[in-house]
């Protein structure tokens, strides 16, 4: 039996929609899954006993961040991610190219891989796939990303292009360098918002996902209808035996959306990154608790949640803790989002499962109160 393999239990018969099984060394992940991110091998806020009382299989942490701090070499020393920050379930990693891109200074992409000075202490890098590799390996996680180039909402056609080419080349890089059977290395398909550079870029790169296939450069500041689009026409076109990862994305609705656009597994920093700032997720819609008209309300964020937070405390008291600036506050409230996150899957699993996907979303659009905005 293979350490990573990927089996489908029940797919919706009107949608994309499926539930499945994702095995790993390090236990089983029932999809579609949320991801909890923990970008510098902590998930902001929430100790690890919580991140399982709330329910979470699997969580993240960022490859860039800890290559720059404390260093893969030295969480290679301390007997991996696992061990480093006691963590028993599985854990990905991404590639750091997103970072590399978005947050190094000076950055200069050419073929052979991108040299950049570090948002840290400005000290001159260069990431090459098979150094990405190297360094993924060194940190151990379960599932590691190959090195990409995400193009930014708004580039046009040919530099497009370019970047999603550039993507198919280190990913060749990256899989001939990558020996280590304990890690699934999943590839990324890029190409903007382009339909024909998506399917260029997905058919290019099935050869190379043996264990799974991830959705890069969405959710980066493009209109969720034209997200949307895009992953329409990519669903026809998915190999059915691996599991599809949409990066970076983790509002509620985006969830039930790209579940029924036959997506197995999320992540996003949203969860606690709105929770610092005083905002829940609730099955009735966004509640942002610093506001005055929860001073004197003493009911719990929501009443469909049964975490610490919703059980414990009230919105009066989350309220005060958010706006004297006590950091109890922030943790209480990404507990609950992460929570209500990993409910919210639950249930979307077992409406694939019962066969009642569909009116389960009807249900959600019904109760989930916009109030005009979104996340």
């Amino acid at each position: 039996m293979e350490k990573f393999y990927f089996e489908t239990i029940k797919q919706d018969s009107e949608t994309g929609a499926r539930a499945g099984i994702l095995h790993t060394p390090h236990g089983d992940i029932e999809t579609p899954v949320y991801m909890p991110v923990g970008t510098q091998a902590t998930v902001k806020g929430v100790f690890p006993r919580d991140l399982k009382e709330a329910g979470s299989q699997i969580i993240l942490a960022n490859t860039y961040h800890l290559y720059m701090r404390p260093g893969d070499e030295l969480v290679k020393k301390a007997g991996g991610l696992h061990k480093f920050m006691n963590w028993d379930k599985p854990i990905l990693t991404d590639s750091g190219g997103f970072q590399v891109f978005s947050l190094a200074k000076l950055n200069n992409i050419k073929d052979e891989g991108v040299t950049f000075r570090s948002n840290v202490d400005g000290s001159k890098h260069l990431i090459t796939p098979e150094k990405a590799m190297d360094i993924e390996n060194n940190l151990g996680a379960d599932i590691i990303m190959a090195f990409d180039q995400c193009s930014e909402y708004g580039a046009d056609h040919k530099a497009s292009t370019v970047a999603m080419k550039r993507t198919l080349a280190w990913l060749d890089r990256c899989y001939n360098h990558h020996k280590n059977e304990e890690q699934a290395l999943f590839p990324i398909v890029q190409g903007n918002v382009f339909k024909d550079l998506r399917k260029i870029s997905l058919q290019e790169t099935i050869p190379y996902a043996k264990y799974g296939i991830a959705i890069g450069g969405l959710s980066v500041g493009e209109p969720k209808d034209i997200m949307y689009d895009v992953m329409d026409d990519l669903l026809p076109h998915y190999p059915t035996h691996i599991p599809r990862y949409l990066m970076g994305v983790g509002s509620p609705d985006c969830l039930v959306e790209g579940v029924m656009r036959g997506i197995d597994m999320f992540d996003c920093v949203l969860a606690t990154r709105i929770a610092r700032n005083g905002t829940a997720m609730t099955s009735r819609g966004r509640i942002v608790v610093r506001n005055g008209k929860y001073k004197e309300d003493f009911t719990p964020l929501d009443p469909e949640c049964n975490c610490y937070c919703c059980r414990n405390y009230t919105k009066a008291y989350l309220r005060h803790m958010i706006n004297v600036g006590e950091m109890m506050g922030g943790m209480l409230l990404s507990l609950h989002n992460i929570t209500y996150l990993t409910n919210l899957m639950k249930g979307i699993r077992e409406s694939i499962l019962g066969g009642y996907f569909k009116d389960f979303r009807k249900e959600f659009y019904e109760k989930y109160d916009f109030n005009g905005s979104n996340f």
